[in-house]
């Protein structure tokens, strides 16, 4: 026995080839009236404007996602620009106060007082007046 005749395959058989197709021909009385040809709707260019389609639309999407970020850094800085003109407001408030307070502290109303000729009045002889009444 042989390596080629314990193969677990089958010997192979050559085939033969088929014969030749006859060219088929029209009879000619027989008059075929052709339609034109026209283009039906393909799944190739279904797939084409489906495909622009998204990404036309993918494409306003972006956009109006960038145009969003956009208005929102706008107001950010604007929001920044109120802090900081907040901030000085503040502080020049602020220093207004601090020199109001120091303009109408007593001691110095008292010496503004003693520097134009005026004096202390005595402490218990004291009596308001009120101008409106006259009394």
């Amino acid at each position: 026995m042989s390596a080629i005749e314990d193969s677990w395959f089958v010997p192979a058989t050559i085939a033969r080839p088929l014969p030749a197709a006859k060219p088929r021909r029209r009879p000619a009385k027989q008059a075929v009236a052709r339609k034109p040809k026209t283009r039906g709707r393909s799944g190739r260019g279904f797939r084409v404007r489906g495909s622009l389609v998204f990404m036309v639309v993918f494409a306003v999407l972006l956009v109006g996602v960038v145009a969003v970020n956009v208005a929102v850094l706008r107001a950010h800085v604007s929001v920044n620009d109120l802090d900081q003109k907040i901030a000085q407001l503040q502080q020049g408030n602020a220093s207004l106060a601090s020199q109001y307070s120091s303009m109408t502290a007593p001691p110095r109303i008292a010496k503004a007082a003693a520097a134009a000729g005026l004096i202390p009045a005595p402490g218990l002889d004291v009596t308001l007046l009120d101008m409106a009444s006259g009394k």
